[in-house]
This record gives C-alpha cells, structure tokens and sequence, in this order.
C-alpha cells in the first residue's frame, strides 16, 4: 500500500497511479513504454495514463478518497483468513461466505474508480466465464 505517499496538490504521486492502474485491473506500466504491450497501442491504457496526467484538483481528491478505501478493503481480505478455519465459536457464528463478500466489495468499488475515470475495468479484472478471442 502506498496510501502515505502524499503528492502534490493536485497531482498523484507514482505511487498512487501505480495503485490506481492496479486497481482498475491494468497491467504495470513498467519502467517505460516499450515493445507491443505498451499503454500506447490500447486506447483504454492510453487514456488512463492521460486521467491520470491530467486531472482536475477537485478530481484528484476524489481519486485520493477512493484509493484510501480500496487500501483498507485490500487489507481487510486477507485478514479474512484468521477466520478460515472456524465455523462456529461458542455463540459466535463465522461467516463462511466472508472472503467472497470481501472481494465482492473490494471490487465493486474498484469497478465505481474505473467509473469515475471513464474506464471500462482492466484485463485483470475480467468477469469469470468463457472469454472468445477471435
């Protein structure tokens, strides 16, 4: 997580457009823009990175409250594995379906930044099921 990376007003630091990209199912960008798999010959990659350059102060401050709840809902999935192994606890009942509505939560607010930066959502963020390739 690179939450406390603070940047400019108005900007976004690396590191966040590193996260940002990540979280809008994007692959990394790499260390520079080279060979067929770069941003340049997607269109969508290509205006991601153009958002990303360019966005208003009042947008970036948006982009920054979303990044800070995908940090703490990124974070809280894999704290769902202390759970794993319990299904009940005295009164206590687990919720055996925790991980998945973690995941399902993380992602609905992945899809509302890819939304809010007029993206369809990355390649990693693909729904599951058949995919044709023609």
């Amino acid at each position: 997580m690179s939450g406390s990376v603070s940047s400019a007003p108005g900007t976004l630091s690396e590191a966040q457009k590193v996260d940002v990209r990540r979280f809008c199912g994007y692959p990394a960008y790499g260390a520079g823009a080279s060979g067929f798999q770069s941003w340049r010959f997607f269109q969508a990659y290509g205006t991601l990175e153009y958002r990303l350059n360019n966005l208003a102060p009042a947008e970036t401050a948006i982009v920054l409250q979303y990044l800070n709840t995908l940090y703490v809902l990124e974070a809280a999935i894999p704290q769902a594995s202390a759970n794993l192994d319990t299904e009940a606890a005295a009164t206590w009942q687990h919720n055996a379906n925790e991980l998945r509505d973690r995941e399902a939560l993380f992602d609905a607010w992945r899809r509302r930044l890819c939304g809010f930066l007029g993206l369809p959502p990355g390649p990693a963020m693909d729904s599951p099921g058949i995919t044709l390739i023609v």
